[in-house]
């Protein structure tokens, strides 16, 4: 038989957690073909010899709805493996839509997810208003990847409500609307719903986004819906930050009654942090609780601690003190370079930091982002901390941070971990059964994380080097159990008749390089992007999309509808 492409020599991992195999895999138009010992004759051989095999990996939390009008590469999770990610998360996103209420959801994702509002006016076409709309524009548009997205509970509230959803709780016809609108997006193919709860997304205004407060009929009645059509993932970010423990109990029981009541998965963020270090415990012993008693609940963490990165190219630590430190925001890159080789702006810059210092609670757990041979280390220690480098210099912390600027040429990078700051913590949420892997924000954050090299991370570090994971084991959660989450058929595995999305990688060339800071979104923004090292080739549906860390100039994702 003649095939279009043959990987072979390789060790295939197959996504299901069986052991590696060798074996060669062959495809013909999008799917894989045969799998084995494969004998026939190919347009395009593949040689793995060295690598792993792998079905394509699947980012389940990104906020990619704008970013695919205009880079349908969807950099960063390209250069790490991923070929298909879920859009819509966090409850925001762009429809359904009035014309009159676009620069509102804009407004509302640069303000949630630090998206700018002014990329997302100028880059979207907004040829839409439905749901289903929205998605049937995105299934025209040329794409790299799979697509899918959820619908987002800010949009259907102020659908239905307009202005009215800041003073008044949904009434029973309010409710009644908003079912509508989520039925007919699951219809036109949503993947599921998204809602937020937490106090820290808010409007541009400064308060809650819409849906914060909703009451536990209003979600049920979300749930009610996707129960009813047997399809779709309810995704939530629970208001968990509370010190209350009767909040958290209050947040699980409305999941794990949506969930029993519905027959429908629901998955929410689950992360650690200082200042309530144990809440992770609790919350996933009630977990445990519910899928003993059927629910299907699955927190998603992300796999190393999530931080916002602080450096002369964006962002410095000393930005809250004002001052000189506001102006100098104000000046290019370059201009800002030049800036602090000038003994008198060095000598306000440092006054205006001693007048209105960090915060103590702070000011220690700022660290510089090490790069070892190029790659980024995320396993911080207090010897890496702004305040370490500058006791072993005899400087201000300040003083520190101009002097590594300039010994850099404004390179050095520094990260705030805020979440899954204690890695033992992690390890033990990432064995958890019921977590996914989540969280990775693909899209989102431009001007303050970037944690989009998710898949890389924890094949380097979790798997290479720590050894918490089986090389199986690890890529089955990044490939069938997402897929399988989110009901993708045919996606995850490799095995005859399936997509052919696929890598070869060599896993003991992985690296998740320094975060740069590029300016490429529309209306001249600025974001982070961070690379990968160590796949050799990337396909979708069957063709080569990346080759070495480059785009082949080949789109050919697809739409992924309920």
């Amino acid at each position: 038989m003649a095939y279009d492409i043959v990987i072979r020599n390789g060790m295939l991992v197959d996504g299901t957690g069986a052991e590696p195999t060798r074996a060669d895999v062959a495809i013909v138009g999008d799917r894989v073909a045969a799998v084995g010992q494969v004998e026939g004759e190919a347009a395009r051989t593949i040689d793995a010899e060295g690598c792993l095999v792998t079905p394509g990996f699947v980012d389940i939390h990104t906020h990619l709805d704008a970013q695919i009008f205009w880079d349908p590469t969807l950099s960063s999770p390209c250069w790490h493996g991923v070929t298909s990610v879920v859009m819509g998360n966090c409850g925001v996103g762009f429809a359904p839509c009035k014309p009159e209420d676009r620069e509102f959801l804009a407004r509302l994702m640069q303000s949630v997810e630090d998206i700018p509002s002014r990329s997302i006016m100028e880059g979207l076409s907004w040829n839409w208003e439905s749901y289903g709309e929205y998605l049937d524009e995105v299934e025209r548009l040329p794409k790299g990847m799979n697509v899918g997205g959820m619908v987002g509970h800010c949009a259907v509230r102020y659908a239905a409500m307009g202005k009215r959803w800041e003073q008044e709780q949904a009434s029973p016809e309010d409710i009644e609307r908003m079912a509508e609108l989520v039925d007919e997006a699951i219809a036109g193919g949503a993947l599921g719903f998204s809602t937020s709860r937490t106090r820290i997304h808010k409007t541009p205004d400064g308060i809650p986004i819409p849906g914060t407060f909703a009451a536990p009929e209003e979600l049920m009645a979300f749930g009610r819906v996707m129960g009813k059509r047997g399809k779709g993932v309810f995704e939530a970010v629970p208001f968990l930050e509370s010190e209350d423990p009767a909040v958290h109990m209050s947040e699980l029981q409305w999941m794990r009654e949506l969930c029993l009541e519905t027959g429908r998965p629901l998955t929410f963020g689950l992360i650690q942090t200082h200042q309530l270090p144990d809440v992770w415990k609790l919350i996933l012993g009630k977990v445990e609780e519910a899928t003993r008693d059927g629910a299907n609940l699955r927190p998603q963490t992300q796999v190393r601690s999530v931080g916002v990165l602080f450096g002369l190219v964006n962002l410095t630590p000393f930005d809250m003190a004002g001052g000189s430190w506001g102006l100098l925001k104000l000046s290019s890159f370059e201009e800002r370079l030049a800036a602090l080789r000038k003994p008198e702006v060095r000598a306000q810059l440092l006054a205006d930091a001693a007048n209105a210092p960090i915060p103590e609670g702070m000011l220690p757990h700022f660290y510089r982002l090490p790069i070892v041979n190029g790659e980024a280390r995320y396993d911080l220690d207090p010897s890496q901390s702004l305040i370490a480098i500058a006791e072993k210099r005899g400087v201000s912390p300040a003083e520190a941070f101009i002097d590594e600027a300039l010994e850099t040429e404004g390179r050095a990078l520094y990260i705030f971990p805020f979440a899954n700051q204690d890695f033992s913590a992690v390890a033990d949420m990432l064995k958890h059964p019921q977590m996914v892997l989540g969280l990775a924000d693909s899209g989102a954050h431009c001007g303050q994380i970037m944690d989009a090299s998710l898949p890389t991370f924890l094949l380097s570090y979790w798997v290479r080097e720590k050894g918490l994971f089986t090389v199986q084991e690890a890529i089955r959660k990044l490939t069938s159990e997402p897929a399988d989450l989110f009901g993708l058929r045919d996606r995850g595995r490799v095995r005859e008749g399936a997509f052919a999305d696929l890598n070869v990688l060599e896993l003991d060339a992985l690296r998740v390089l320094e975060p740069e800071y590029v300016q490429d979104f529309p209306a001249s923004a600025w974001r982070y992007i961070q690379r990968g090292d160590g796949y050799r080739h990337t396909l979708v549906n069957g063709r080569p999309f990346m080759e070495k860390g480059e785009h082949t100039g080949v789109l050919a994702g697809s739409l992924l509808r309920s």
